[in-house]
């Protein structure tokens, strides 16, 4: 499970750029002839899902169940990252952003046959928005503490409407899957829930009434089963593949990459930057049990500039992700496309540029080793989570980048929970380096960490009022964006959002890794995306040659 901070995740574990499948495309189209109907498609999850209520799913197993099961009035497009209609043909959103008004498909009818009507979204939405039920999926529409009001004037329109203007409203629905109001089983997904065996598997059966037809009028999905294995080592995760014991992996890290692109280039795919960056912060908590000189250094915007441009991020890029990441260019990926600003580029890495800004603050350099201008060493200690090798390696990369400049740097690997608990409760900690996943594509899906005043505003939590002039701005920005309907005049504002933390690095972002993942070349129509689930978002058309998978 990856540790929610708002829409963002922490990670444990380490339209798309071209995917290098080097003969994938060409295998794809010699095998369509073997492609058929039916089948079992295999994959992994990294645990058991903590939940079967698509409501409550947090954890990204029980996500990856309720993607394969749930249906969406809308999707997001993992590829073109545009809405597309699917339970709804069409929906409105009132000019003020608290009322949607949705137009329902006909002739949809649940797992069981029951027919799919409004009845069903009204009823969804009434327990989703239940404080009793404590969804995690509802908290982005509690705009205001009122339930929203909602009106079913006939079978096939439902209109919805919130107690205060929700920002980027459409979006949050392709996270709500319907619910019957007859039976809590019966599902709209392209699969069901068949059988769970916990610690082995989650099996997955064909919906025999999923409303999607292909081209030539026969009901999707075309596989009969998915069979999830619940495997947390990823070394077995990757033996199984190699075996032909499983069919796509759906996150790969740049090692594993490279071993199987050695032995089978046609199954690995790289679509290109992902949404997961790696980034270090200061801790500035007014909390924290730090010495006041330690304090100041990391409040101090020209010793956390010159720490960023002593770090070579190339280097790390190039050494820990094989080639796979990106220097990152602040906050928000290239993967994002609308809301990525593309002004920004990386920090360059300039050792001399670093010690100007070190001295002009007032430290010096005394045979090799920095001194502040009280004579304090300049020293500190980074965390991170044990276990995790691409990370310890980063961090030693940044140990010996910054001796470069006088800096000792003092690694400290602690277990994920440990960690978790220093960086939000206690404040025991110097400076920390961590993974970094945007789960919502919209802005407002991070303002428990941008305003200055949330518990996951993660350098400086909880301000009861902003510490620095840079960062109220920060929380007017974010505030002005969430309330604004054009969304021109959103990307501008967030676009200025982007600036300043390029400016101010609170976090320093390091690099923004590739979206790796691995498929056997049984499958078919695969469309490998940077946006969760990366190998699988288009599920329903998949297809598996049992030829050659018996041949793999």
């Amino acid at each position: 499970m990856n540790p929610r901070i708002g829409k963002l995740t922490y990670t444990p574990r380490t339209p798309c750029a071209a995917v290098t499948r080097v003969a994938a495309l060409g295998l794809l189209f010699a095998a369509a002839a073997l492609a058929q109907f039916g089948g079992e498609l295999r994959f992994c999850l990294h645990g058991d899902p903590k939940t079967f209520d698509p409501l409550l799913a947090e954890d990204s197993n029980s996500e990856a169940v309720r993607y394969l099961t749930g249906g969406v009035l809308l999707r997001v497009n993992r590829v073109t990252q545009e809405f597309t209609p699917e339970l709804a043909t069409s929906w409105k959103v009132d000019q003020q952003g608290r009322r949607i008004t949705f137009h329902l498909r006909h002739d949809v009818a649940f797992s069981d046959g029951a027919p799919f009507s409004a009845a069903d979204v009204a009823y969804t939405m009434t327990r989703l928005m239940d404080p009793k039920l404590h969804s995690p999926v509802a908290d982005p529409f509690r705009s205001s503490d009122d339930m929203p009001q909602i009106a079913v004037p006939s079978p096939d329109t439902v209109s919805i409407t919130f107690g205060a203007p929700v920002s980027g409203l459409e979006r949050l629905f392709d996270q709500v899957a319907i619910l019957s109001a007859r039976s809590p089983k019966a599902v709209l997904g392209p699969f069901a829930v068949a059988d769970y065996k916990p610690g082995v598997e989650v099996l997955l059966s064909r919906n025999g009434n999923y409303w999607k037809k292909d081209a030539s009028g026969r009901r999707l999905p075309y596989v009969d089963r998915i069979r999830l294995l619940i495997q947390e080592n990823r070394e077995i995760e990757l033996v199984k593949f190699q075996r032909g014991e499983i069919d796509l992996i759906n996150t790969l890290d740049p090692q594993d990459f490279e071993r199987l692109s050695r032995q089978s280039p046609s199954s690995v795919a790289d679509a290109g930057a992902g949404l997961e960056s790696e980034m270090m912060w200061f801790n500035q908590a007014a909390k924290s049990p730090l010495p006041a000189y330690k304090k100041t250094w990391f409040a101090s915007q020209p010793f956390r500039r010159a720490v960023s441009e002593a770090i070579h991020r190339e280097d790390i890029a190039r050494v820990v992700f094989k080639g796979h990441a990106k220097p990152s260019k602040g906050p928000i990926s290239p993967a994002n496309k609308f809301w990525f600003n593309s002004a920004l580029q990386p920090h360059p890495y300039d050792l001399a540029s670093a010690l100007r800004r070190l001295e002009q603050a007032g430290f010096h350099r005394r045979d090799g080793v920095l001194y502040d201008r009280d004579g304090h060493a300049v020293e500190f200690s980074l965390a991170t989570n044990a276990g995790n090798h691409s990370r310890e390696q980063m961090a030693a990369m940044i140990q010996q980048d910054l001796e470069a400049i006088g800096i000792h740097v003092n690694l400290v690997t602690l277990d994920f929970p440990s960690l978790i608990e220093r960086m939000t409760k206690t404040f025991q900690y110097e400076a920390c380096l961590l993974g970094l996943t945007n789960l919502d594509l919209d802005p407002s899906g991070q303002m428990n960490v941008w305003l200055s005043s949330a518990a996951n505003h993660q350098w400086n939590p909880s301000q009861p009022t902003p510490a620095t002039a840079w960062e109220a701005e920060i929380d007017q920005l974010m505030r002005a964006q969430a309330g604004e309907r054009s969304a021109a005049r959103r990307k501008q504002l967030f676009d200025r959002v982007q600036q300043i933390v390029w400016e101010q690095e609170p976090f320093l972002y390091l690099v923004d890794k590739n979206s790796l993942m691995a498929f056997s070349p049984a499958l078919h129509h695969t469309a490998p995306s940077s946006i969760q689930p990366q190998a699988y978002w288009n599920i329903d058309v998949m297809q598996k040659s049992t030829r050659l998978a018996g041949s793999r």
